[in-house]
């Protein structure tokens, strides 16, 4: 169903990393760590300035894979892993795209469920890879069906 779009990826995406935005998503996740928020605590940390929570890159735009028409309802959340090459520092600029990594299906106790595995990248002004995302979408047996008509 979705192979062919297996090897696409979207055109990078410029994002900046703005401190209310950090704060907003730091308060959302429950996380008041000194190093997200307080100017003071990043100033004196390791990195020099504050930092951006690990799973922040979540909120980036990373742009539209060509031809990858996913359904509005029927996704659900299967799996999210970050490696990162190092923080993501407030303030600055990160360039985001995905690429279609693989697609298959299972049949299972709901039904037939396809499976797609994404990756975003983020890298600096410069070209450097910051961080990685992998992600595992599943598309419900209706979803599924919705696609093929």
């Amino acid at each position: 169903m979705l192979k062919e779009s297996i090897g696409k990826r979207s055109d990078k995406v410029k994002n900046t990393i703005e401190r209310g935005a950090v704060r907003k998503f730091a308060e959302a996740i429950g996380d008041p760590a000194p190093i997200f928020l307080d100017e003071k605590a990043g100033a004196d940390s390791k990195y020099g300035r504050n930092i951006a929570p690990p799973t922040f890159p979540v909120t980036f735009d990373a742009g539209t894979v060509p031809d990858l028409n996913l359904p509005k309802k029927g996704l659900i959340h299967g799996e999210q892993i970050y490696h990162y090459n190092r923080p993501l520092y407030i303030g600055e600029d990160v360039y985001c795209w995905v690429e279609v990594k693989d697609y298959y299906e299972k049949t299972g106790s709901m039904g037939n469920m396809g499976f797609l595995t994404m990756t975003k990248y983020g890298e600096d002004a410069d070209g450097q890879l910051l961080f990685s995302e992998e992600r595992i979408i599943i598309i419900n047996e209706a979803a599924r069906k919705e696609m093929s008509v």
